[in-house]
């Protein structure tokens, strides 16, 4: 590659960094500008592009004033119990799969197939189980929806992962003396971990950001954090300042989680955490 070629590829390639960033920073700064904005300043023109008077009474408002707190607890509580028992049951579930052949060659693409389903061809008749059987609005109801509904990507992810596993480590457990459940526990799934962490960011991610299963399935008392946006459109207009300050408070718990997590979550996806 002449110098001139290698010049214009690095001129593209910046373009294409810089407009990349640009599209997802951008929304982000405006959303927070936007949290801390007085109201006068919403549609200004020129637009503001920093408020001389910044404001937290947006923020104030929307935890408490429309119940953004409890909205956010029941998220934190509903998000990382679904998390926990989709990673659980999706981990032991793979390993069946990889290594016993659980159910034929055709199982495995079954779960996955479970994951295409269109929420709207399900919700109903869940709605109408949960009303009779009383787990209508309940933590314990979402729980149980998003851990089957995350379950199929969690197995397929560690379902690749065990496979390309290599099974002469267990075995060598094995002729050591252990049993399968040691062999499991102490070779199979301390190699695993990238794998694992992974999918449970993973699953994490959809259960924090789901809206559909918990508009139908709450209402007053096991509400998550996304249904309280709804709040904040009405006939009479909309809270920008309120939906803005929830956003961004929202951001929070992903991003602390992105950060503990970096460095296994690189290393499950680049160890062929998602291969199929």
């Amino acid at each position: 590659m002449t110098r001139a070629m290698f010049t214009r590829a690095n001129i593209v390639r910046t373009l294409f960094l810089g407009l990349f960033l640009l599209f997802t920073f951008v929304p982000l700064y405006w959303m927070f500008i936007t949290s801390i904005k007085p109201s006068d300043d919403y549609l200004a023109v020129p637009p503001v592009w920093f408020p001389t008077k910044p404001t937290l009474l947006h923020y104030t408002a929307a935890l408490f004033a429309y119940r953004g707190l409890d909205g956010l607890i029941n998220s934190v509580v509903i998000a990382f119990a679904a998390t926990l028992l989709s990673t659980v049951f999706g981990t032991l579930m793979a390993y069946s799969l990889a290594r016993f052949n659980t159910g034929g060659q055709h199982l495995s693409f079954w779960v996955l197939s479970q994951r295409f389903l269109p929420p709207i061809a399900t919700v109903l008749p869940i709605f109408l189980i949960y009303r009779f059987v009383g787990l209508h609005d309940t933590h314990f109801g979402l729980i149980i929806a998003y851990t089957v509904f995350t379950l199929p990507v969690t197995v397929w992810m560690m379902f690749a992962y065990f496979r390309q596993m290599p099974r002469s480590l267990e075995e060598a457990a094995l002729v050591d003396g252990c049993t399968r459940w040691q062999a499991l526990r102490r070779v199979a799934i301390p190699l695993a971990a990238p794998g694992i962490v992974a999918a449970a960011v993973f699953a994490f991610i959809a259960c924090w950001t789901e809206f559909f299963f918990a508009l139908i399935l709450t209402s007053r008392t096991a509400f998550t954090l996304p249904t309280v946006f709804r709040a904040f459109l009405g006939f009479q207009g909309a809270q920008y300042g309120e939906a803005s300050a929830l956003a961004m408070v929202s951001l929070v718990p992903s991003i602390i989680l992105g950060i503990l997590v970096q460095r296994h979550l690189v290393r499950g996806l680049t160890l062929g955490a998602v291969r199929g």
